[in-house]
C-alpha cells in the first residue's frame, strides 16, 4: 500500500511537543515487558567503547540514553540534539552535573562540522524524518572516518497484535476491505528496510534483535498506550472514520479477550543497527562480521 501523504515533520512536532505521549509508552514498556532488560544499555553494548568518544545523540528525546552513554564514555563529550524544544526541556532535567550540551536541531541539517563525532546515536527517531536518506547522509558527514552509527528501531513484525486489533475494529465498523487501518510510523525505518537504507551509505551494517513480550493484565494500560499513538495514526484514517469510534471497537475487543484469557499478550521485536564506513568494522561490533554493500 502506498504511504499516505501527510507531513511527517508536522506530525512528529505535534506528537513530541511535550514528553507526555513518550512518557506513557516508556512507562508501559518498563512496567509490562517480560523479560525485563535495560534496553538502552543493551543498545550501546552492541559496540566496543574506548571511554573517550565524542558522541552525538540525535533525536535524544527526554535523555533516556544520557546515563548509559556517560558510563561508557566518561572521558568523552556528549551533545544531545532534538527538534522538539519540549523534549529538550525535559532532557535538561536529567543533565545534573554532567557536561552535556543540548542543541535544538534537525537531523536533516545538522549544525556540526564534518567529522565531529566518533559515535552518533539515532534511536527510535529516523522513521519520523521526512527525508530519511538525507538524514543518513548528514549523520555520515558528521562522523569521523572510523566513526560508528547506532540506530535502535523496531522490526516490521513488532507488536502484530495491535495491528490485528485495528483490522478487527475496521471490520466491526463495516468498512470496505480496501480501506486499510493506519500503519505504524516505525515501518518507514525498521530493522528490515533500515538495514538496506544504511547499506546504501555505509561500508558495512550489522543487525541485532531482542525479542520480548508485553503482558497486560487489564484493558486500561493497553488503551493508554494506543491513545499515545493518536498523533501519528489518526491522520491516516479515512475522513468519515472517527478515532474515538475505532478506539471504542478496540476497547470492546480487549475487554472480551482479557475476560476470557485473563491477560493480553503482545509480541515485541526490537533491536539495533550498527553502521560504519571503514575496514575495521568488526572491531567496533560485538560478535559481528562486516558485510560489504
Amino acid at each position: 500500500m502506498p504511504e499516505p501523504e501527510f507531513d511527517h515533520r508536522a506530525v512528529a512536532r505535534k506528537e513530541y511537543a511535550t514528553d507526555e505521549t513518550l512518557s506513557v509508552r516508556m512507562r508501559t514498556h518498563r512496567r509490562y515487558t517480560y523479560p525485563q532488560i535495560n534496553f538502552q544499555a543493551w543498545v550501546l553494548d552492541r559496540i566496543r567503547w574506548r571511554g573517550d568518544e565524542d558522541v552525538l545523540d540525535v533525536g535524544c528525546g527526554t535523555g533516556g540514553y544520557f546515563e548509559v552513554i556517560m558510563e561508557r564514555a566518561p572521558r568523552g563529550n556528549l551533545i544531545a540534539s532534538d527538534l522538539s524544544l519540549g523534549m529538550l526541556m525535559s532532557a535538561a532535567d536529567k543533565i545534573g552535573e554532567s557536561n552535556i550540551e543540548l542543541v535544538n536541531g534537525d537531523v536533516e541539517s545538522l549544525p556540526f562540522a564534518d567529522g565531529s563525532f566518533d559515535v552518533v546515536l539515532a534511536n527510535h527517531m529516523l522513521y519520523h524524518v521526512p527525508d530519511i536518506d538525507r538524514a543518513i547522509r548528514e549523520i555520515k558527514r558528521v562522523l569521523r572516518p572510523d566513526g560508528v552509527l547506532i540506530a535502535a528501531t523496531n522490526s516490521r513484525y513488532n507488536m502484530p497484535e495491535f495491528d490485528l486489533l485495528y483490522r478487527r475494529a475496521f471490520s466491526m465498523l463495516e468498512l470496505p476491505q480496501e480501506v486499510k487501518p493506519p500503519h505504524r510510523s516505525s515501518e518507514r525505518f525498521c530493522l528490515e528496510n533500515g538495514f538496506q537504507m544504511l547499506g546504501r551509505h555505509f561500508y558495512a551494517v550489522a543487525r541485532y534483535e531482542v525479542p520480548s513480550v508485553l503482558i497486560f493484565p487489564s484493558v486500561e494500560p493497553v488503551m493508554a498506550y494506543l491513545q499515545s499513538t493518536r498523533a501519528t495514526r489518526e491522520p491516516q484514517l479515512p475522513p468519515d472514520v472517527k478515532w474515538d469510534d475505532v478506539m471504542k471497537m478496540i476497547e470492546d475487543q480487549l475487554s472480551q479477550l482479557i475476560a476470557l484469557r485473563g491477560e493480553f499478550i503482545v509480541s515485541k521485536l526490537g533491536g539495533a543497527l550498527v553502521a560504519a564506513d571503514e575496514a575495521g568494522f568488526a572491531w567496533h561490533c560485538r560478535g559481528c562480521t562486516p558485510l560489504d554493500k
